[in-house]
């Protein structure tokens, strides 16, 4: 290995470790306004007060993955300049203006209601408080549609001409709506959904595990299967629509994804699993599924689709990484669908709060949202690969001229500031979460305890319910809530 590609390596390296903590807090934080949005509208059209207290739970969750998202994207956008000044050199007419385009139109909107959204509480009116948080959630969408129009057009580049080495936009509205864009939104969109149904999900479960069955638990929980159920089978539909469009306009990637090395006439078998070898260009120990790949990719028997061997050597991904990274995406997606179908038998049968083996499973599957999440990215940015820009630029020719002893010094720090910074936002995230709603005055007996034991433990309903009490009042009779 070069001096040269090893730096190559390592800054790709960086930026993935950099963007792989990022994307999981806006996914987080987009699912999460949302789902606080309809929860405050719940709470203001039938004033139950567990509309309210799960409102101000998932506010104080999306406060800090809000946080931690702003402060890790910061640190990614400082790389184009310090480890790929290249791309930004060539590109930076596209990328520049659509990333200040989303500082102008989504972060100033986030930023400028969330103190609102978290702290006007008793400072607004309601209906002023719900425009901040519905202000909040069309921020963190807004911002999803320039993040994913600067990169949908890394994939399939549109609009643009080429002058003296670098790019000059000729139609923002064919670099914007490039032909990737709209699957990419819909799907990352989904995703972000996914991910917030899934921890909402398995918060939910945790809770009913320890015995709680208040409305606030039993509401986030029921609230997180029905968005499961609706979201996981679109996202399927999605994916498939977007697979279509992955074979027409980055046919290698597809191949890669698939493990396809040969063009074969007369339908396509789908490898299921197998181990692609890219020396021997072959996909080694292949479970075979006969024309299912032309089924499902071109939704034709005998579909063609394009084999690895039609492309250079130079001009092909890792091929193993993409291959797996899709699998691990598909595989947990169909597992999403079965735990929503499962949901939905239990709520017939009217068990879907006492099954504690459902509630322990949606414990494990809390996680897989951010590993699904993680996968597609890995298959989406490596399949691209060698291209930066796609067809257009190489990533070999995006790097600054930085040796590999400087980015090894700057992965390093970058490693142990993570490790130590979004470590401790995690661990206090987990403590919000573990710490569960309070007990609100509508609970009732529905809690799951009986006689003293429940008396004990519920805040009085005047002190929880009083619309004028202060801030601090409100944290101070949380603590107490929890406390007793």
């Amino acid at each position: 290995m070069t001096a040269v590609s090893e730096a190559l390596d390592l800054a790709r390296l960086q930026f993935a470790f950099t963007v792989s903590f990022h994307i999981v807090f806006p996914a987080v934080s987009i699912g999460l306004a949302s789902f606080i949005a309809v929860l405050e509208g719940l709470w203001l059209k039938t004033r139950r007060q567990h509309y309210l207290e799960l409102c101000r739970f998932w506010s104080k969750a999306f406060a800090v993955c809000f946080g931690m998202g702003v402060v890790s994207g910061v640190v990614m956008a400082y790389q184009f300049g310090t480890n790929w000044s290249g791309f930004s050199s060539f590109a930076g007419a596209v990328t520049g203006p659509l990333l200040t385009y989303e500082v102008m139109t989504a972060f100033f909107l986030e930023a400028g209601f969330l103190g609102i959204m978290l702290f006007g509480w008793n400072r607004v009116s309601p209906r002023a408080h719900f425009a901040a948080t519905l202000c909040v959630a069309l921020g963190t969408l807004i911002s999803t549609f320039w993040i994913l129009a600067s990169n949908s057009w890394m994939q399939t580049p549109q609009g643009f001409e080429i002058v003296d080495g670098r790019v000059v936009v000729l139609s923002w509205w064919d670099v914007i709506f490039n032909p990737s864009f709209p699957y990419r939104l819909a799907h990352m969109s989904i995703a972000a959904f996914v991910v917030a149904a899934l921890v909402v999900a398995g918060t939910g479960a945790w809770h009913l595990l320890r015995g709680r069955r208040d409305p606030a638990v039993k509401t986030m929980f029921s609230m997180a299967m029905w968005l499961l159920l609706i979201f996981a089978p679109l996202q399927a539909f999605v994916g498939d629509l977007h697979g279509l469009n992955t074979r027409e306009h980055q046919p290698a990637k597809l191949a890669a994804m698939e493990g396809l090395w040969e063009t074969k006439s007369g339908g396509t078998p789908l490898n299921l699993f197998g181990w692609p070898d890219m020396q021997a260009e072959t996909t080694r120990y292949a479970v075979e599924v006969p024309h299912l790949a032309s089924l499902i990719l071109t939704h034709s028997w005998d579909g063609e689709i394009r084999g690895l061997k039609e492309f250079p050597k130079d001009e092909r991904p890792n091929v193993p990484l993409v291959f797996w990274s899709f699998r691990i995406m598909v595989g947990l997606g169909v597992a999403m669908i079965a735990a929503a179908l499962a949901a939905l038998w239990l709520r017939r049968r009217g068990t879907l709060f006492a099954s504690r083996g459902f509630a322990r499973t949606m414990l494990l599957l809390s996680p897989t949202g951010f590993v699904a999440l993680l996968a597609g990215w890995v298959t989406t940015e490596a399949g691209r690969q060698p291209w930066v820009v796609y067809g257009v630029m190489r990533t070999a020719n995006a790097m600054s001229p930085v040796s590999a002893q400087q980015v090894q010094v700057s992965l390093l720090v970058l490693v142990l500031a993570y490790f130590l910074v979004f470590g401790t936002g995690v661990y206090y995230l987990l403590k919000i979460l573990r710490g569960g709603p309070a007990l609100s005055g509508d609970a009732s007996n529905e809690s799951g305890e009986s006689g003293a034991a429940h008396d004990e433990r519920r805040v009085p309903q005047a002190v929880l319910a009083a619309p004028a009490m202060s801030g601090l009042s409100a944290r101070l009779d949380t603590d107490t809530a929890r406390a007793l």
